[in-house]
């Protein structure tokens, strides 16, 4: 994610947007009554994509040799059949989540993350249960928090089903530049759908499921990786095919893998994801390049077609680059959306680019439109790719896809480097520990800054030093071993230095002393 002070007065300030619910305790026979959930559909494998026209790009998978090996064997998988009402902004669900304990320990419970709970009157229960028999008395739904006591613990390795079925009554957030921009819900131009299924979270040996609650601002939602297999049907106006270039009032999809229409539903399927997102809207002028095996798509709305052609070409060249630099981009496409709210927000897949950089682009390479849409590029490495704590260290994301701007510039638009070092780094000042969470820095009017200030430019800083301390050689292919060792899992710091003392012997005790507050 990323915010920046446009050189207009678009961010003055950040504060918490999101409701606080009471706990509440559910029983299945009360609550929801004895109705079994809908039958899902039957899942479907993609189709192989059509021949290419002006209108519809095939997908080449990668090669096999060209992909990080991902190190779990037994990923969740969610089968996610949708139905929006586009008009009246209601998505029905069906859900189906296969998971195999891989903890090493013995679950007593399972543990649900539930992101639409968080706001009033959007999340909406109907059934909910488990394949083998399991009866489930109670389950507590607190805030973003799902928690099913099993009657039987799950053993190690030991599979689980779990059906829900539910409605999501989508918010509409107000734009607002002194609130916190919420991505979920829908606008006059798009609906959006982030973190829009409950999933389960990664589980902590010995400390049990690792949930966080939001803060004032950043992330603090940890994804494993997991398969997807998502089914959608469109109703209150025409469905048109994803990644379609066609005019209004047809409706287009963006998600973080590439759809096909069969029947009334379009199927979209990705695995090794860390998430599934998608947009929806009939204002999407979409523009596409390929990269190796890669297709890159921008969705831009139809006044903004120059600003959606540079997010374009941005987006392919920093792939193409990071590429290079840390690991092969593991999927076939990536989709960059822009976004009707004041924010920039990554995702598996996709990602989202705020209207407001869109409305002050100018055309040149020293331009927060180009900058930003590096910066979220950068994220499917720092954050897909290679996962974090992101509410306990977002330092490993945050600070290494600001760092990976610089590298844009120096190899893309080295004539714009300079800029970047003057009005994205150095007019800030940034001070501040790196390695403070999302929970360190209370609310006050400034209190944003001093995260931004901290975590993203001055962990640049620091990565800069770091560079200038142990070399160039040292340095990315520590980087590139950072990317490849660890893909497809959750990293930490120890993961970090403990890679990085393999790569220099510089003592880096004053170094780290000078920007970690816990060296």
């Amino acid at each position: 994610m990323l915010n920046v002070r446009w050189r207009i007065c678009i961010i003055a300030s950040i504060f918490p947007l999101f409701f606080l619910l009471a706990a509440c305790t559910y029983h299945l026979s009360q609550s929801v009554g004895e109705a079994q959930p809908q039958p899902i559909k039957p899942a479907f494998s993609s189709p192989s994509p059509p021949p290419a026209t002006h209108d519809i790009l095939p997908h080449p998978t990668l090669a096999p040799t060209s992909t990080p090996t991902i190190s779990e064997p037994t990923r969740p998988k969610y089968l996610l059949n949708a139905v929006l009402d586009y008009n009246q902004h209601h998505l029905a669900v069906e859900e189906q989540i296969t998971y195999t304990n891989q903890t090493g320990e013995a679950l007593k419970e399972i543990g649900l993350v539930v992101e639409p709970n968080r706001y009033a009157g959007v999340f909406k229960l109907n059934s909910l249960k488990v394949e083998d028999g399991q009866t489930i008395p109670a389950f507590t739904l607190d805030g973003n928090e799902l928690r099913l006591p099993l009657t039987q613990p799950l053993a190690n390795d030991q599979q689980l089903v779990l059906h829900l079925s539910y409605e999501l009554f989508l918010p509409s957030p107000i734009p607002n530049p002194y609130t916190r921009p919420v991505p979920f819900g829908y606008t006059s131009r798009q609906t959006n759908l982030v973190d829009w299924y409950p999933f389960i979270p990664p589980y902590v040996p010995g400390q049990g499921w690792l949930v966080h609650k939001p803060g004032y601002f950043g992330e603090h939602l940890v994804y494993e990786m997991a398969d997807f297999q998502v089914n959608i049907q469109l109703s209150g106006k025409n469905s048109a095919p994803p990644n379609s270039n066609l005019t209004a009032p047809a409706l287009t999809i963006a998600a973080s893998a590439p759809g096909t229409l069969d029947g009334d539903y379009i199927r979209f399927h990705i695995e090794n994801a860390r998430n599934f997102t998608w947009s929806v809207s009939n204002e999407y002028l979409v523009k596409s390049k390929i990269v190796g095996d890669v297709t890159i798509y921008s969705y831009a709305f139809r006044y903004h077609e120059a600003a959606g052609e540079a997010a374009l070409d941005t987006t392919a060249a920093a792939l193409a680059l990071y590429s290079e630099l840390f690991a092969p981009y593991p999927h076939d496409t990536l989709s960059v959306v822009e976004a009707d709210f004041l924010d920039g927000m990554e995702f598996d897949g996709l990602y989202f680019l705020s209207n407001g950089f869109y409305n002050l682009y100018g055309g040149a390479p020293g331009e927060y439109l180009v900058d930003i849409a590096a910066h979220e590029t950068a994220h499917q490495w720092w954050y897909a790719l290679v996962g974090n704590d992101q509410a306990q260290e977002p330092w490993l994301d945050e600070a290494l896809c600001t760092y990976s701007e610089r590298l844009f510039y120096e190899n893309v638009y080295p004539e714009a480097l300079d800029w970047w070092w003057a009005y994205r780094i150095k007019y800030y000042q940034p001070q501040g520990w790196i390695d403070g969470s999302i929970y360190s820095y209370n609310y006050v009017s400034d209190a944003y800054r001093a995260y931004r200030d901290a975590v993203y430019l001055n962990g640049a800083m620091f990565l800069e030093e770091l560079r200038k301390e142990i070399g160039d050689e040292a340095f990315f292919t520590f980087l590139k071993d950072y990317a490849q060792q660890n893909a497809g899992k959750i990293a930490n710091r120890q993961a970090f230095f403990t890679l990085l003392k393999k790569h220099s012997q510089s003592d880096l005790t004053a170094l780290i002393s000078q920007y970690f507050k816990n060296p």
